[in-house]
């Protein structure tokens, strides 16, 4: 239960920082899950360069989860794919 806690910690800053750095306005949900698909890309990265002792999948660092993220957030710019976003008034 504690990494479900974890991974949704880990998408909310990430996804924070990513969006920040983008200039993306979005809901708190959608920040969160583009911060857990940026760890997922990021750990799919690490993986390829450094396989883990144990062979199984290891998620992403803090650093390559927002790499990831901002990635995502390029493509989905490229792409002309917008997210929610928060009404203010």
């Amino acid at each position: 239960m504690f990494h479900l806690i974890w991974y949704v910690l880990i998408g909310l800053i990430s996804g924070f920082i990513a969006k920040s750095v983008m200039h993306e306005p979005m809901t708190i949900f959608w920040t969160i899950v583009l911060g857990i698909i940026g760890s997922i890309i990021g750990g799919a990265v690490t993986h390829m360069f450094s396989r883990p002792q144990n062979e199984r999948y290891h998620p992403a660092g803090l650093i390559f989860s927002i790499l990831g993220a901002i990635l995502v957030l390029f493509i989905c710019h490229k792409l002309k794919i917008h997210f929610p976003q928060v009404n203010l008034f």
